[in-house]
């Protein structure tokens, strides 16, 4: 298996176009209040009474690009950490609150943030923000909690990765598509780095980024906006602000225009695949867009041009599908496709490129890009048809504007 890492921005001639025509023809805006506490949690509330349900969101602005180069793995690891007993929360009841009050909770982590929510009758609000205020009021992580998240991490790690089919390939790709940028490395870290893991090093992290000043707070769905506020105010107001000088590491990375390519011997995957990688601009960077739609124009479903190219005409490859990963920083256009029984990723490589250059140098199809389009406005307006999908959009929209 061939793992690639090839041009760092994709040429998009005839494909660009302003991110606002997305949004024209469903503008459905969703109405919300916003403000800071004096801590600096910064909090988003949306009202919308068509269900007895509400969605709260706490996300942490840290990701595993905020980790040192030799402690990865730590952002990934407080995902578990801390569903796992805090200052008035035993080990193992935060979720048994959640359950028995007839909701659901979950968490999860990205090279930029952390995020943390719950979905529950709205009568059971307060419960959620006791139990969110509780694990950001202070540090309460235990020893115990730690040997045994450190453990549940690694066998994700070999769940995720080690034992599954061209999992290491996805590892090898960021670390080749990156130089410097943290981003080289997996949002799961290094099993040696978790080894190595104290309560000092995560009494650290948790003290440098579980803070208020470093989190937002989305509520959404069946609240009263004024009281909600006050709930707000008498949760976390009194939590101590943390430092201000967070450690943000710079967005720029050493640019190789080179192309790279590396033999993976997997035992675990029986045919040749491709995969390939191309830095692309970061979130709310108007080719990030264009970039969105060139993926669903090239992969998403069977008319798709890979699709029909690979899959369904030359029949060499049982599987295609390429992904936009717009981040923060910049991030990365990533192509995958696995071969039949017969063909190599020589051959994958070939075609896709050809693919490619046909983009490149006549554009698409109006009639092409106006299906994109309705498949990308059709997926905004499903999420936003649950509390949680309307919370999660918020919460977007002040990431990309801090």
């Amino acid at each position: 298996m061939k793992v690639l890492k090839l041009i760092f921005l994709l040429v998009m001639a005839n494909v660009l176009f302003k991110p606002t025509e997305i949004y024209s023809q469903s503008e459905g805006r969703i109405d919300f209040v916003e403000f800071t506490l004096e801590n600096g949690l910064h909090v988003i509330l949306h009202e919308d009474h068509s269900t007895p349900i509400v969605a709260v969101n706490v996300c942490y602005h840290v990701g595993s690009k905020n980790e040192k180069p030799d402690k990865t793995g730590f952002a990934h690891l407080f995902e578990h950490l801390m569903f796992d007993g805090s200052k008035n929360v035993k080990r193992g009841e935060f979720d048994k609150y959640i359950t028995q009050a007839g909701g659901y909770d979950n968490a999860y982590t990205t090279e930029d943030k952390t995020n943390y929510y719950e979905v529950l009758p709205s009568n059971y609000l307060e419960l959620a923000l006791w139990l969110e205020s509780d694990r950001m009021l202070g540090f309460s992580i235990q020893e115990i909690s730690l040997i045994t998240q450190r453990e549940v991490v690694k066998e994700e790690r070999r769940w995720r990765y080690e034992n599954r089919p061209y999992g290491s390939a996805w590892i090898k790709i960021s670390e080749k598509s990156f130089k410097k940028h943290p981003y080289r490395w997996p949002v799961i870290g290094y099993q040696e780095h978790l080894d190595r893991a104290s309560m000092d090093d995560v009494r650290e992290f948790y003290e440098t980024f579980y803070v208020p000043n470093n989190a937002v707070l989305v509520i959404a769905g069946d609240i009263d906006i004024e009281k909600t506020k006050r709930l707000v105010e008498k949760y976390f107001a009194e939590i101590p602000k943390g430092p201000d000088n967070i450690p943000r590491p710079p967005a720029e990375d050493e640019l190789n225009d080179s192309e790279i390519r590396e033999i993976v011997e997997d035992v675990n995957a029986p045919l040749p695949a491709v995969f390939m990688s191309y830095r692309i601009p970061e979130e709310g960077n108007e080719d990030s867009y264009a970039l969105a739609l060139l993926s669903n124009i090239l992969s998403v479903g069977e008319s798709s041009r890979l699709y029909q190219r690979l899959v369904y005409k030359d029949k060499i490859a049982n599987e295609v599908e390429t992904y936009a990963d717009a981040r923060e920083h910049p991030g990365l256009f990533l192509i995958y496709a696995i071969s039949n029984p017969g063909f190599n990723s020589d051959t994958l490589e070939k075609v896709i490129d050809e693919e490619i250059e046909k983009i490149k140098n006549y554009g698409v199809e109006e009639k092409e890009l106006e299906k994109a389009k309705n498949k990308v406005e059709s997926a905004l307006v499903a999420a936003r048809q649950t509390v949680q999908g309307g919370s999660s959009g918020a919460l977007l929209y002040i990431l990309q504007k801090t």
